[in-house]
């Protein structure tokens, strides 16, 4: 009974390589905050000879006998995708192993189908490590807070974009050559397709929006833009009213109904937004991330930490691996995500957001009236206006309230197509403004 509880590693890249390591350097520490040894069974992965590092005897190429080893109890998935790592995951279940993930991708592509095949063996999936790295942001939301109603969740979960953005304020330089320095310190990987088009932070978002509403959410219900579209011109004029761009993941419970939703709904978004600089999560700078939460009870929370790299991760899959080791020892799973709300997802057309607005007009009596007009045709209130030169060079710049989503989108269509109109030079959407 006494016996080492023995764990199955997938993966041996940044994140593995730096559990591997914990693993066996605080081998004394974990045990003990378990109440068993805890020792490394085997380490799959699919060039052992890249791993001069790592004991031959733990290397295997073969993942699946790996997780169904009759004494492995414990199985540690740090190879991502989603193939072959949802096969591995679903055997190990079937062999009665609790599985600790970081593969955010995954888990919100198939997490509710996961998670049904975890509660029926009875074992635990645990997953602190997909979203937002070090910082601990999915067990509140699953257990601190699961007695509150929360409303509304806005996150930067983008070391990379965040990174490119915040250059950006601070440089004056344009998206081409922020990204260009974030590729050469090591924060954009050479294909930054996931990071700068937001679908790595549409994939945290949805894990975020399911636990936090109880309502199954995956990768393809978030509305994803990214920020490649973003110009210095955009960053600027963000600063002129007192605010910063950031690309946000957005997760809320929408109580007006629409005509397809009469009642609550969640809408889930991720797109790059002005906020104000008085807002915490505008000083929020460099590759870290932040999430900010608003409850009905607790009231605005905000976790802050570094969101990515191997070690600030490996801290998230050991703290998992600690708890599942422990409902192993007591005989018991822990407590999975609820969806017993099941709340419809609200496409993004009738969500409700503001816009800013940069129009390139001519200077002459009646344009400004014309243009509001335009905005009152399509049901959009303008919350601010105002013009910056004269001439040739004229420049308005609106600020909508609120209204759904694609009110808006029309009426940038139809400035497009009018006279007094040269160009729409700028479109963010803005958030934080009372």
């Amino acid at each position: 009974m006494n016996r080492p509880l023995k764990v199955a590693l997938l993966g041996c890249g940044t994140v593995g390589s730096a559990v591997l390591r914990a693993l066996q350097e605080q081998a004394d520490d974990l045990g003990a905050r378990v109440g068993r040894a805890v020792e490394v069974a085997g380490v799959a992965v699919r060039r052992p000879d890249h791993h001069p590092d790592v004991p031959a005897d733990l290397l295997t190429t073969d993942a699946h006998a790996l997780v169904t080893r009759e004494d492995v109890d414990l199985v540690v998935e740090v190879i991502g995708g989603i193939e072959p790592a949802r096969s591995l995951m679903l055997a190990a279940f079937e062999a009665g192993k609790s599985v600790v993930s970081a593969n955010k991708a995954l888990l919100a592509e198939d997490g509710v189908a996961l998670h049904a095949a975890a509660a029926k063996a009875g074992v635990d999936l645990y997953y602190e490590a997909a979203v937002a790295g070090a910082i601990p942001i999915l067990r509140p939301l699953r257990e601190s807070l699961v007695g509150d109603q929360l409303s509304r969740i806005v996150g930067i979960v983008n070391g990379t974009t965040n990174y490119i953005l915040s250059r950006m304020a601070e440089t004056g330089a344009g998206f081409g050559e922020a990204l260009a320095e974030a590729t050469e310190l090591g924060y954009a990987e050479a294909d930054p397709t996931a990071d700068v088009d937001g679908f790595d932070a549409a994939a945290k978002a949805a894990i975020l929006a399911s636990l936090a509403f109880h309502t199954p959410v995956s990768a393809a219900d978030v509305h994803r833009e990214g920020i490649s579209t973003v110009t210095a011109t955009d960053v600027a004029r963000a600063a002129e009213i007192g605010c910063t761009v950031k690309l946000l993941a957005i997760c809320e419970r929408v109580a007006n109904g629409s005509p397809t939703h009469p009642g609550d709904s969640v809408a889930v978004r991720v797109h790059p937004a002005m906020i104000p600089t008085t807002h915490p999560l505008a000083s929020v700078g460099g590759a870290f991330n932040a999430v900010f939460v608003e409850a009905e009870a607790a009231g605005q929370l905000m976790f802050y930490g570094q969101g990515a790299g191997g070690e600030p991760t490996a801290s998230a899959v050991l703290g998992d691996l600690v708890a599942v080791a422990r409902n192993r020892l007591a005989g018991a799973a822990g407590q999975g995500p609820s969806g017993y709300a099941d709340l419809a997802v609200r496409p993004m057309a009738e969500t409700p957001t503001r816009y800013h607005v940069s129009l390139d007009v001519a200077d002459k009596p009646g344009v400004l009236a014309a243009v509001a007009q335009e905005f009152a045709q399509h049901g959009v209130s303008i919350s601010t206006v105002r013009q910056t030169g004269r001439g040739d060079a004229a420049t308005l710049v609106i600020v909508t309230h609120s209204a759904p989503d694609a009110a808006l989108s029309a009426t940038i269509a139809a400035l497009r197509e009018m006279a007094a109109v040269r160009g729409v030079t700028s479109v963010l959407r803005v958030e934080g403004l009372q």
